[in-house]
């Protein structure tokens, strides 16, 4: 796994609040997405997301998270 880009896919499913929409913008398949945040997850021993049928939302954790990856992204 490509950590930096698992960190962009990361990014941008917390700004669209969609695993398929970020497959979509992204031009992946949505398990890619899926796998990439699930294997990031296990990096970092923590959920970023909430998952429902219905939306995602971020953690307590992918709230710090995202804001760190942002700033590192950045530089």
């Amino acid at each position: 796994m490509d950590r930096w880009q698992a960190m962009r896919i990361f990014v941008r499913v917390a700004e669209t609040g969609s695993f398929a929409e970020t497959a979509r913008l992204m031009n992946m398949s949505a398990p890619a997405i899926t796998r990439s945040v699930a294997a990031l997850e296990e990096l970092i021993g923590a959920r970023l997301f909430v998952r429902t049928t219905r939306s995602v939302k971020l953690t307590e954790a992918g709230l710090r998270y995202v804001d760190d990856c942002r700033r590192i992204l950045a530089d």
